[in-house]
């Protein structure tokens, strides 16, 4: 008896943790540092918070912003939609074309 309690606790204690404002600000910082590399801009800054989609889709987003790298580009602001991989933990990113 006293061994099924404990281990209902410890397996309370993760979902809790899961679920901490200290674990959400360190997936925000995760997504936020891959979503950064994979936009590909100099001086590139979250636009959006991240944005949670329900697990079954898989993914997460955000939007960066900064400016294009290429020297032609001569510094031009540039936005990137990043899409998350929750499961992988990769980030991938396309610019957003605004019309």
């Amino acid at each position: 008896m006293i061994r099924s309690s404990l281990l209902a606790a410890v397996a309370l204690a993760g979902v809790a943790y899961a679920s901490s404002d200290d674990a959400w600000a360190e997936y925000d910082a995760k997504v936020t540092q891959a979503c950064v590399a994979a936009s590909g801009l100099k001086d590139a800054k979250p636009h959006t918070g991240l944005i949670l989609f329900d697990d079954s889709v898989g993914y997460d987003a955000m939007v960066i912003e900064g400016e294009y790298p290429q020297e032609h580009m001569k510094g031009q602001h540039g936005a990137m939609l990043c899409l998350y991989n929750k499961a992988e933990g990769k980030a991938v990113a396309s610019e957003l074309v605004h019309k």
